[in-house]
């Protein structure tokens, strides 16, 4: 199953992972394994992958950053094969994401000569990149009826679906509000009409997707192994450029 209608999928290039999550998912449909549980080993893989950086084990760490990209998409196809789809399953799968990136930025600053606020601009550049990329992927999964819990603006805590309990889809709301507010809210600022385009074309979603968190990850892991780590930061920080490009481009198509 796919977030998107067949005929509205673009080459997703942070989404390298989806294949083998897919078939992952597959396995583990008849077994009691949750989403949930998923969730939590993409989770464990983020923190042996920042365990090996500071082992400088750089090739370890692409291993399980790869493979955390990979179960990073087997949660959700796990959920829609059994047609189970939850906000606690959305919530903390964006909670996971965002501390470990900035546990994978801080020990990439550990192993390198770069300074606090290289370390910190480079991570609001992550996390800003990865906020364009879901804001107009969202738009297109609500337009064309794609993943269900899929909510273009997050302002009040959504009611809980079926198998699951307001209580923990309201805390989470709100974990997932003050961890990713200030972003959804910037980027929101910067392109507030993107919610009414006409078009969002297939190849602006392509170069936008290099903003994924799957595509940032591969890009870390790749920089560690092959002795560039020392650019990683100057890197992230640079691409955030193309924010601005990506939303000019996207004004001007819908001028």
């Amino acid at each position: 199953m796919s977030k998107l209608p067949e005929n509205q999928q673009f080459l997703d290039l942070s989404d390298y992972g989806r294949p083998f999550g897919r078939q992952i998912a597959s396995w583990l449909v008849p077994t009691p394994l949750t989403p949930v549980h998923v969730t939590l080993g993409f989770a464990l893989c983020g923190l042996l992958a920042i365990f090996s950086i500071y082992q400088q084990h750089y090739w370890t760490a692409v291993f399980f950053l790869v493979l955390k990209s990979i179960l990073d998409a087997a949660d959700g196809e796990l959920a829609r094969m059994r047609k189970t789809p939850s906000y606690t399953g959305r919530y903390l799968d964006s909670v996971a994401d965002i501390g470990i990136n900035l546990l994978l930025m801080y020990s990439i600053w550990q192993v390198t000569d770069g300074s606090k606020w290289f370390f910190l601009l480079a991570f609001l550049g992550l996390q800003l990149q990865g906020t364009l990329y879901n804001y107009y992927y969202a738009i297109l999964k609500r337009r064309f009826q794609g993943d269900t819990t899929s909510r273009i603006f997050e302002r009040t805590p959504p009611k809980a679906l079926a198998g699951e309990r307001q209580g923990w889809v309201t805390f989470l709301f709100r974990l997932y509000q003050g961890c990713y507010g200030l972003f959804d809210r910037a980027i929101y600022a910067m392109d507030r009409k993107a919610p009414s385009a006409k078009h969002l074309p297939k190849w602006l979603m392509t170069a936008v997707s290099t903003f994924g968190l799957g595509f940032q990850l591969l890009m870390i892991g790749l920089m560690l192994a092959l002795g560039l780590k020392d650019f990683i930061f100057p890197f992230f920080i640079s691409y955030s450029g193309f924010i601005f490009i990506f939303i000019g481009i996207r004004r001007y198509i819908n001028r």
